[in-house]
């Protein structure tokens, strides 16, 4: 095999670039450490919160600011690759996300580390779309891309499992052993990538709209800041995050209609009128919800209601890697046979089936049943999400593959922080009225208390003796019948968009 710097794009009998193997290795690595860094934090917080003491506001910023980064710059930087090449912008993601890594490993405080994690999110942005496009670029045919893909959203979906997992066990070293460790694997992966990153055809001939830019990131950022601050009010009244999540829609609005008008659009909206392009984004888009808001959930049902070390509980979640890993792998051979529509909406079942155990949990352990529901969530997700990505991607000229992976990714973070959001709201509002007066504890000590499981082991822990032993009792069982809650929204949620999948995909 001859390698050289900035690899042209040759095929070979019809097949693909001829490094095209090793091409995805790269492009899979470097989707695993932007993936990574959206749910290193769950189980890392503990620690992180003991060595820079954050204000309760400053510690939803360090975990919500990523995300919130990254969504709306995934159409920017994707539509900027199909442009002006997509090599280039991995290179310079990849150097952008090991300086902010390191950055925000040595931070001496929360803002610092709030602005090292939204420059992560900036080079995150850079890397992500590039990494579906360059698959679209380099497996030309049909079976061995479909296995890439399977590849590629098994390591999407894992890397999102595998966050607490890595947080759960540097985080025994230092805290930001989370954010350091991905130095050296960049350092690693830089010179790989130059000498074997085809360079894509640059399309200089096509504008690019500043204006269609500037409205798709406003109108994203508006929209996920506002659902932020509807469920969490950390920063601003209802009324104030309602106005902005409106704001959001109309500068959607905005842009959707500019984009009907150019004639050489910012971004392919007609795509949506594509009904299996539009369902593929909703699978997505509900798929990752599901796995990271419930992922979060689950790990603090470890954590604190359980007792589990970080350790513990990150390699208690174990088995949700290995078996989305698994699920990708198969459902690269499943969904030639059985047809996109079972595929998508037999995985959204799974996920649903798989949940529905833990309706009968409390405050014991279920270390089989717990195995099980993980396993059921990882594989039926990672099998939802290789039909969705599969028929995004062969929905799309290859000119076009940039913008079209860039609205997946979008679907993912978006899914990721709506997840962590809405199913963290849900939790919150029924936890706090289910917390009731426990005698011995002040109103104060209760309000506080009621405000998160966490802060109630806080207050138990201050008052101790009996009446904090009664006090995390009483909050255990809250956050467990909380939960409970949150697990039926979802399995709602989940089964109703496998039976929408079923009704509106073919059987092709």
């Amino acid at each position: 095999m001859t390698v050289t710097q900035s690899a042209p794009l040759v095929r070979t009998a019809e097949r693909g670039h001829p490094d095209r193997w090793p091409i995805l290795v790269i492009l899979c690595l470097s989707l695993l450490l932007t993936t990574v860094d959206a749910t290193v934090l769950h189980i890392a917080v503990p620690a992180l919160t003991a060595a820079l003491e954050p204000s309760a506001v400053q510690l939803l910023w360090i975990i919500d600011v990523y995300s919130l980064v990254v969504a709306p710059l995934l159409v920017v930087f994707g539509t900027l690759g199909d442009t002006y090449g997509r090599r280039r912008l991995v290179l310079a993601g990849f150097v952008l996300f090991g300086l902010a890594s390191a950055a925000a490993a040595f931070a001496p405080t929360p803002l610092t580390l709030i602005l090292a994690r939204a420059l992560l999110g900036v080079g995150g942005a850079m890397i992500m779309p590039a990494t579906l496009s360059l698959i679209r670029e380099v497996f030309t045919d049909r079976r061995e891309r479909a296995v890439a893909l399977g590849v590629w959203s098994a390591v999407a979906a894992a890397g999102a499992a595998v966050g607490p997992l890595a947080g759960g066990l540097l985080v025994g070293l230092w805290w930001g052993a989370v954010f350091l460790v991905n130095v050296p694997i960049l350092l690693a992966l830089l010179p790989a990538a130059v000498r074997l990153l085809p360079e894509s055809p640059v399309r200089g001939g096509r504008p690019w709209d500043a204006v269609s830019a500037v409205l798709s990131v406003l109108g994203v950022l508006a929209l996920a800041f506002g659902l932020k601050e509807a469920g969490s009010g950390s920063l601003m009244p209802l009324w104030a995050a309602t106005l902005v999540f409106l704001a959001g829609l109309a500068l959607l609005a905005a842009f959707v209609r500019r984009q009907r008008r150019l004639a050489v659009p910012f971004l392919d909206v007609g795509l949506f009128r594509r009904r299996a392009f539009t369902t593929g984004v909703l699978g997505v888009l509900l798929g990752v919800f599901a796995l990271v808001g419930l992922q979060l959930m689950l790990a603090q049902y470890l954590q604190l209601v359980l007792g589990d070390s970080p350790v513990r509980a990150a390699l208690r979640m174990l088995p949700l890697v290995i078996s989305a890993v698994i699920g990708g792998l198969a459902a690269a051979r499943v969904l030639p046979r059985i047809g996109l529509r079972a595929t998508m909406s037999g995985g959204l079942a799974l996920v649903a089936l798989a949940l529905t155990p833990t309706l009968t949990w409390g405050v014991e352990g279920h270390p089989v049943m717990l195995a099980v529901c993980f396993v059921g969530i990882g594989f039926g997700v990672q099998v939802a999400l290789l039909a969705a990505s599969d028929t995004i991607m062969a929905s799309v000229p290859e000119s076009r593959a940039g913008g079209a992976a860039a609205i997946e990714e979008t679907a993912y973070e978006l899914g990721a922080g709506l997840g962590v959001a809405a199913l963290g709201t849900v939790t919150a509002l029924a936890y706090a009225p289910g917390l009731p007066a426990v005698p011995g504890v002040p109103a104060g000590g209760m309000d506080q208390a009621r405000q998160s499981l966490a802060a109630a082991a806080h207050v138990a822990d201050e008052i101790g003796g009996a009446t904090g032993g009664a006090l995390l009792d009483a909050a255990r069982w809250a956050f467990v019948n909380a939960l409970h809650t949150t697990v039926v929204v979802s399995v709602v949620l989940l089964s109703l968009t496998a039976v929408v999948v079923a009704m509106l995909l073919s059987r092709d």
